[in-house]
């Protein structure tokens, strides 16, 4: 177990270990109580001018060698993927600008449940 504040700021890694990001917040569904997203942090110096990547949380691995999350993503895939824009808001996000993101990544939808997998 690991508590939501140990989580942000942690270091995303690629899967040759390369430094790809950090974990700025979680977001938590709050109907089914489930994280839905890790917000992810990338390029910009010193935080600023740093771009926000919803990477959804199915995706992350914790691993204590380097102490971080590591994810099977490309830096050029992250550059592609769905950002969150200034300004926007994704606390109020629809269930739509949730698909995209699960569809852009082929992870399966966190909010389906399996009747054969509780």
């Amino acid at each position: 177990m690991i508590s939501s504040d140990r989580v942000e700021g942690l270091p995303v890694f690629d899967l040759h270990g390369k430094r790809i990001g950090k974990v700025e917040r979680l977001m938590i569904d709050k109907l089914t109580g489930q994280i839905a997203y890790a917000i992810l942090s990338f390029g910009g110096f010193l935080g600023i001018g740093e771009d926000q990547y919803p990477i959804p949380w199915s995706m992350l691995t914790y691993n204590e060698k380097p102490d971080g999350f590591q994810v099977d993503i490309t830096e050029e895939e992250l550059k592609n993927a769905p950002k969150i824009e200034p300004g926007e808001n994704w606390e109020q996000t629809t269930r739509t600008r949730n698909q995209d993101v699960y569809d852009f990544w082929e992870v399966r939808y966190y909010w389906i449940v399996d009747s054969d997998n509780p």
